[in-house]
């Protein structure tokens, strides 16, 4: 199976960045299509982006040009560049892993925009 741990998170001003990692304990291959999501306080959690194994990226309109998901299979890693955060981004930020009917899903790490 796959573990996901996510790492990178913490508090930033509005408009700073941040860039969050998450590493699988097993590899992920080409096989997985890899995705962010985040939920806040009160809130459903919602897709943020996802790549699939042949690279191809999905961004949600909230962070469209904002928000950045790559991935490096030989690291087994998946990265979300955030720019302009605005404090509506602030919530814990999950990694995911999909195949075909598997799913995993790291624990989160929490991203807070304030000043």
């Amino acid at each position: 199976q796959v573990q996901l741990v996510e790492s990178g998170g913490g508090l930033v001003q509005p408009g700073g960045s941040l860039r969050l990692s998450c590493a699988a304990s097993g590899s992920i291959s080409n096989m997985y299509t890899m995705g962010w999501y985040r939920q806040a306080p009160g809130n459903q959690r919602e897709l943020v982006a996802t790549i699939t194994s042949g690279g191809s990226t999905n961004t949600a309109d909230s962070v469209w040009g904002r928000f950045t998901i790559s991935r490096d299979n030989a690291k087994n890693t998946v990265y979300l560049q955030m720019n302009s955060l605005k404090p509506e981004d602030t919530a814990v930020y999950f990694c995911s892993a999909h195949r075909g009917r598997l799913d995993y899903w790291g624990q989160g790490t929490q991203v807070t925009v304030s000043s």
